[in-house]
């Protein structure tokens, strides 16, 4: 993978502060890795050049200024201190993620034992599943250097659409069911 990186140097003016706020919600949607206040790094990859266009582009609006620099450790325990970095916000981003398949898998058992059958509830689980698999690859995107979470996530996502499709054949069935029909 890259031992370089970009180093963003942001300035931006302390009011308004949607302006500080959008710079923020850009680089952690990036999954940059702030190294304190207004220093942000991201490896020095493509899939990470539109976030660092957009991020100038935002801070340029607030009338601010960013300074990006190419970077790399001084000696290899510099590198791999930023990796080490960047890998353990990767895995906190999995972890949140694995508690939310938890959650969707809990909702899921929770409405069969209920025998709560309806299509609008239906949809509401499908959108939380669609928000599941949005999530995933967009944390994949920022997993450059693929953490063991990634490889969890990616089999719990696969649970949680078995699970979604199984409510979903018994909404159906519910449904279809005629009544005093005993299926």
């Amino acid at each position: 993978m890259t031992d370089r990186w970009l180093l963003l140097l942001v300035r931006v003016p302390v009011e308004p502060s949607r302006h500080r706020v959008a710079v923020w919600r850009e680089l952690r949607k990036a999954g940059a890795l702030s190294l304190g206040q207004g220093v942000w790094a991201v490896p020095e990859l493509p899939v990470f050049e539109a976030a660092v266009r957009r991020t100038t582009e935002l801070v340029d609006r607030a009338e601010g200024e960013v300074t990006v620099l190419e970077a790399a450790g001084r000696d290899a325990t510099d590198g791999a201190r930023l990796r080490a970095l960047y890998d353990e916000a990767r895995r906190a981003d999995w972890m949140e993620y694995l508690a939310d398949c938890r959650k969707f898998e809990d909702e899921i058992a929770k409405e069969i034992r209920i025998r709560k059958f309806t299509l609008a509830e239906l949809e509401e689980e499908e959108q939380s599943l669609e928000r599941l698999r949005r999530w995933h690859r967009d944390l994949s995107s920022r997993d450059v250097f693929g953490t063991p979470e990634s490889a969890q996530a990616t089999a719990r996502l696969k649970d949680c659409v078995a699970r979604c499709e199984e409510y979903a054949e018994l909404v159906f069935r519910a449904l279809h069911q005629l009544p005093g029909d005993e299926r």
